[in-house]
């Protein structure tokens, strides 16, 4: 028999559509691979910004990984937003019972137009219950100043604060450098006891770049569940990223930064 490749994403809600879990059923979906969810919390936000932040219950956060577990084949999970001690005690309970191979988190901190996301007292935990269990973090520079308490304002300072993430209990890290406006963009990609490697691509001059770290680590994991390796899912998720940011750089969504243009080209449906 075959299926869908399928990448469950655990993240929060953006009613303005540009980014988390309705960024990340977009992006799955664009890359032929077919998408589950459970919403951590619910937002009220625009391309503007932040208004305000539902939790969603701890309890129903696991009914709905459960739900998804235990009648369906996950080949990759996503997660996003994780707000709150409860929740991220709760998604390290499930990725420890059922173990899927391969999780990449975006440590969703502080969205596109500035608003902290996450207390600060969960970052402690993160640390302490989550990165260990995952295979790869993408953070941006915002949210690596915020893991790592470093100021990070250059590409060798990026090599260094990946490698200490790795040191201090990372899987592997790809930090991303799209703050660092110039025309030629770096992202860091350290491993435990392998070489870190400088990814590059070229800068796209766009305001529409709202959801940009969800729609990303939404493509490797789609890239993952397809059969690809890490580095080469991240390669992939990178040239996707670049494509869709080109495809939308001049289409207005509000009056705020808009998304990206996540079906730009799209992949049929794939089969494994």
């Amino acid at each position: 028999m075959t299926r869908y490749p399928t990448v469950l994403t655990i993240a929060g809600s953006d009613s303005g559509g540009g980014a988390g879990i309705q960024a990340d059923l977009k992006t799955i979906a664009a890359l032929g691979a077919y998408g589950a969810s459970a919403i951590t919390a619910l937002t009220a936000q625009n391309t503007m910004g932040v208004r305000s932040i539902h939790a969603v219950p701890p309890a129903f956060l696991k009914e709905q990984i459960e739900a998804v577990f235990d009648d369906i084949a996950v080949d990759a999970v996503k997660i996003g937003m994780v707000n709150t001690i409860e929740v991220a005690q709760v998604i390290a309970e499930m990725l420890e019972r059922y173990k899927p191979g391969f999780v990449v988190f975006d440590p969703v901190m502080v969205s596109t137009s500035g608003s902290r996301l996450i207390r600060d007292e969960t970052v402690a935990v993160l640390w302490e219950v989550l990165f260990p269990l995952v295979h790869l973090i993408t953070p941006n520079l915002d949210e690596a100043r915020i893991l790592i308490s470093e100021k990070i304002d250059s590409v060798e300072a990026m090599k260094m604060a990946a490698e200490e993430m790795v040191r201090r209990g990372c899987n592997a890290v790809l930090l991303k450098g799209g703050h660092l406006v110039a025309p030629v963009l770096s992202d860091i990609f350290a491993r435990k006891d392998q070489d870190t490697l400088i990814l590059e691509s070229s800068y796209i001059d766009s305001r529409n770049v709202h959801g940009t770290g969800c729609t990303l680590s939404s493509a490797i994991a789609a890239f993952v569940a397809a059969g690809n390796s890490v580095p080469e899912s991240i390669i992939f998720a990178k040239e996707y990223i670049s494509g869709a940011i080109a495809a939308g750089k001049d289409v207005t969504t509000g009056h705020g930064p808009g998304p990206l243009n996540h079906s730009f080209s799209p992949i049929p449906m794939q089969l494994i």
